[in-house]
């Protein structure tokens, strides 16, 4: 059961359903912090040990044993891991940076470590500490990753969510957490025509929400914010502010106080000369070894395609690359060079009559695309990057469209490890623009592991 303010007054839905009183969360969560701190003491426990006996020597110079240097170690970076946040429920459950965090944090304390054992004379071996760091932060992330996937089969981190703000923006946040179902959030309600702190408490109140989220809205001014969030601390209601900044990476926003106020500061697209050079020249190398790499398989491809049918080994196509120049984007031939030939031979079938036999197999493991690496080469293509525009859509010349032309179009990107055939022209282009916005090596890096992931377990991107 739910509710749906309008106008200031409650009105019964039934549209979502009421989820668990907010003593279970609170209680679900103080147990996977339990877990997650055992787990991480037992994974550190085992990978240091493993260091000591494969890089450790028995003693340190000055007679300590390596022993009482590992326990020390243990305790000490799990105490760590504990007071800088790592464990709390604000930074686990969805997102990168849970592992962000707990990797920046090992990487200061083996750093102070090796600078307090030059300093100090200690001697450590610095293949213990390299084999230490290696091992528990992996064995850490691993950790992480396994709670994380036990926390939402749980619904540990899940709580009922109510949406305030003006309509139009309260249904984009709900469509948006929506489509986010491992936000750790339940829309339950959506309340519109605010008429103030209390109004909003009491449809918090009357729907059972353990958090509520202000989106864009007339109806709250500064006091309004700071009397809610009194009120709702009051009744152990967690309050989310939104500021309406959507496809907008969180690696751009800063946030400071500034009289008393949260304001938001959002950095420059990291597009620019300097970037762009460091990122043609990581396409070149990656493109140029994958083409060694792929080299007999793309000259079997190759020849497959001249021996079982008539016509030239790639396609061309056109396509509209950055600034606006065209370029022709190649991949290898999957259609027949004269369809009409072979339709009446194969109407009938159920299978589309322009499609040769090899082009029916490369199809449908993304073969054909191979070509494109060369494209890279050529500086017409990005490895990651927007989709290659046709010039049909590039010369609508929209504001969306043009943002999309500052950089190459990529092999690989945002569209297709998002399940490019089931996005509407819309999603598409939206991903698109984000890329574009957020770029940083990070990012590519992602999307290429997640492209060579989804094709090694046989997925149609």
């Amino acid at each position: 059961m739910s509710f749906e303010i309008s106008a200031g007054r409650i009105v019964r839905s039934t549209r979502f359903a009421r989820a668990v009183p907010r003593s279970d969360r609170e209680r679900r969560q103080a147990d996977y912090i339990r877990r997650v701190g055992a787990s991480d003491l037992a994974i550190l426990t085992v990978t240091v040990i493993l260091a000591q006996c494969a890089c450790a020597p028995r003693a340190l110079p000055i007679g300590m044993p390596y022993a009482a240097i590992s326990v020390l170690l243990v305790a000490g970076w799990s105490t760590v891991l504990t007071l800088t946040g790592t464990r709390i429920p604000r930074a686990s459950g969805s997102g990168s940076e849970e592992y962000r965090h707990v990797v920046a944090v090992s990487l200061k304390l083996f750093g102070g470590l090796a600078i307090a054992s030059m300093l100090l004379g200690l001697g450590l071996s610095r293949a213990y500490l390299i084999a230490a760091l290696l091992l528990g932060g992996a064995g850490l992330l691993a950790g992480r990753r396994f709670w994380r996937g036990w926390a939402i089969r749980q619904g540990v981190h899940r709580a009922d969510l109510l949406i305030v703000g003006n309509p139009a923006a309260a249904q984009d946040m709900a469509a948006v957490f929506a489509a986010d179902p491992h936000s750790g959030y339940q829309v339950i309600g959506v309340c519109t025509g605010v008429g103030g702190p209390n109004a909003v408490l009491a449809a918090a109140r009357g729907t059972g929400a353990e958090a509520v989220a202000v989106t864009v809205t007339d109806a709250l001014n500064l006091a309004d914010f700071r009397g809610l969030a009194w009120e709702l601390d009051e009744h152990g209601i967690e309050l989310l502010v939104a500021p309406g900044l959507i496809g907008i990476s969180g690696t751009r926003l800063t946030h400071r106080i500034v009289a008393d106020m949260p304001v938001l500061h959002v950095a420059k697209p990291r597009y620019g000369h300097s970037t762009s050079i460091r990122k043609s020249a990581f396409d070149f190398c990656f493109a140029l070894l994958v083409l060694i790499a792929i080299a007999p398989m793309l000259l079997g491809i190759a020849i497959a395609i001249k021996a079982t049918s008539r016509g030239p080994v790639f396609y061309r196509s056109e396509r509209i690359g950055r600034d606006g120049r065209p370029f022709r984007m190649l991949k290898f031939r999957s259609m027949y060079a004269e369809p009409g030939v072979h339709i009446d031979a194969l109407l009938g079938t159920g299978e589309d009559p322009r499609m040769t036999a090899v082009g029916k197999v490369i199809r449908r493991h993304r073969l054909d695309e191979l070509p494109q690496f060369l494209n890279v080469l050529r500086g017409e293509m990005s490895i990651v990057g927007p989709r290659p525009q046709l010039r049909l859509h590039a010369d609508s010349e929209g504001d969306a469209t043009l943002r999309g032309l500052l950089v190459r179009p990529g092999v690989t990107g945002l569209w297709q490890v998002s399940g490019r055939s089931y996005l509407t022209p819309e999603d598409a282009m939206r991903l698109d623009l984000s890329y574009v916005e957020n770029w940083s090596a990070v990012l590519d890096l992602v999307m290429i592991a997640k492209s060579i992931g989804a094709v090694t377990r046989g997925q149609a991107l």
